[in-house]
């Protein structure tokens, strides 16, 4: 106030212009002191994260070596409590493993905490944010966001739909009783069989049919629907876990890597010229007044405001996550399923006394609250992302009781968060049961943080609840289910993912004729 009276008098003696930019020159300087200074008390008021000890320059890097971080992430947790800090290379990262905290950063403190921060691989893998999963949140994100649950993924469009995911349980069932009929003694590789349906159903929403075979001009060949499923999901999901050690060292980006950069390179460029392909296919199909009800009509209906490259990377987006994390979640629920009989036992009676001999619809989700317990119990031990992709600290914040500062990273550890001891009883046990407690709403698909929380919850969360109850549902009611020798012990997963690194092998004996 000193200041103010001071400036106030050199203004009377002062001529008028001049006196008014001087006061106001140094007026703002004390606004900017006086902000400084509230900030450093803030950051005062709160105490300073937990940090895991690590070496000079590299951080905690050597202690995630292995490829299991969020298993890592986990483990400290128990030491330095639900929110502490590591170093990773040059970067500051605050990880995450409670749903209190994780539920903070995603809602009460969204706004600080709302971009994304992509390894290398993944930003060019999803051609800069275009995805709606990983975009930042802005306009782009909003619009696209709108799209894909109008046409794709929100409750109308999964109406829709619904004779598409119909068939697709219908071939799985006629593939498996006839490989049973065939070799009644012998495992079945279900992913396999499954696999293959989803993709078809993928294509199917994106495209408006199943393409069994495309001739790529820019490739010079036909492929088939095997290759196309490679070239669009197994590829990514391999590009996707590359590490690149300049992620770590931002200020030695300029040093080449020319083995990840041509991988990751080729990847993109095989999914951008088949992309064009399955484009360029529909387009004909338009013309010759072909109707389908896919996604890609709503995205070229869209064209004026979105690239070329934008329609081929956010058609391509459905495609990905359908085929993949549902599959997951499924393989894992007959998993556990078939190694525990009297569980699989009681789904069936669930089901047989809620659909008597017909066939299980999804009418009938409502009245099956164990099979919803059973994909959620699933979703919470074997979460399809185990750890969010980093966000961005864009402002001074704070979590948990903790000072965060501008800058940080924050990777929110599913895996942690669903194996808190703190919040679940006994959490390495796959025990579906404590999902029929009436502390849990039935139709709350966000018991576990599988599918996130917040404006940025998973768009596709009412999908995988759909593709996977069905799946698990008819699965039991049609079959018996039992690992074959020695499969118990097969729970390796792929990378830092919670894909079976061995596909479940099972014995099946039907329960119901295939007719």
């Amino acid at each position: 106030m000193a200041l103010l009276a001071t400036l106030a008098d050199f203004a009377e003696k002062a001529p008028s212009f001049s006196a008014t930019v001087l006061i106001a020159g140094l007026t703002l300087c004390f606004v900017v002191f006086l902000r400084e200074l509230l900030s450093k008390m803030r950051k005062t008021d709160f105490p300073a994260l937990p940090a895991v000890p690590g070496l000079p320059i590299i951080g905690n890097l050597l202690q995630l070596k292995e490829k299991k971080p969020h298993k890592t992430f986990a483990k400290w947790a128990e030491t330095y409590g639900p929110i502490y800090s590591i170093k990773t290379g040059a970067h500051t990262l605050i990880v995450l493993n409670s749903n209190e905290v994780a539920k903070e950063a995603m809602v009460t403190r969204f706004s600080s905490i709302s971009s994304r921060n992509l390894s290398n691989a993944l930003q060019i893998l999803t051609a800069n944010k275009n995805l709606v999963a990983m975009s930042d949140y802005n306009d782009f994100h909003k619009m696209v966001k709108r799209y894909i649950l109008q046409s794709v993924l929100g409750a109308n469009a999964q109406r829709r739909y619904c004779p598409h995911r119909d068939t697709m349980v219908e071939n799985i069932c006629r593939h498996l009783h006839d490989q049973v009929s065939s070799s009644p003694d012998e495992a079945i590789n279900f992913r396999s069989v499954f696999e293959d349906e989803l993709f078809g159903l993928a294509l199917k929403q994106a495209v408006g049919n199943e393409v069994q075979s495309i001739y790529v001009e820019e490739l010079g060949t036909v492929l088939s629907k095997k290759e196309m499923f490679k070239v669009l999901v197994t590829d990514f999901m391999a590009g996707a876990i590359e590490v690149d050690w300049r992620d770590f060292f931002p200020y030695m980006k300029w040093v080449p890597y020319k083995s990840f950069e041509n991988n990751i390179h080729q990847i993109t460029l095989r999914r951008k010229i088949l992309m064009r392909a399955l484009i360029q296919k529909r387009k004909q199909e338009i013309t010759l007044g072909q109707e389908a009800n896919c996604y890609l009509d709503r995205l070229l209906s869209e064209s004026n405001g979105l690239t070329e490259d934008q329609i081929m990377v956010l058609l391509w987006e459905p495609i990905i996550e359908t085929a993949d994390t549902t599959l997951v979640t499924s393989e894992w629920a007959l998993y556990e399923l078939a190694r525990d009989p009297k569980r699989q036992d009681r789904l069936y009676e669930d089901i047989k006394n809620v659909c008597g001999i017909e066939k299980m619809t999804e009418e009938q989700l409502p009245l099956l609250p164990y099979l919803g317990a059973i994909f959620h119990e699933t979703l919470r031990k074997h979460s399809p992302v185990p750890i969010v992709p980093p966000r961005y600290v864009h402002e001074d914040t704070q979590l948990g009781g903790y000072f965060v500062p501008k800058g940080s990273q924050i990777a929110i550890n599913i895996f942690g968060c669903n194996m808190d001891k703190n919040r679940w009883e006994d959490p390495g046990e796959w025990i579906p049961e404590r999902f029929l407690d009436e502390k849990y709403d039935p139709t709350d698909l966000y018991k576990t943080m599988a599918f996130g929380a917040g404006k940025r919850v998973c768009a596709g969360s009412l999908q995988a609840n759909l593709i996977a109850c069905m799946v698990i549902g008819r699965m039991v009611q049609e079959f018996e289910w039992r690992l074959e020798e020695g499969e118990e012990e097969k729970v390796d997963t792929v990378g830092l993912t919670t894909r079976k690194l061995h596909p479940m092998q099972a014995i099946l004996k039907p329960r119901r004729s295939s007719a």
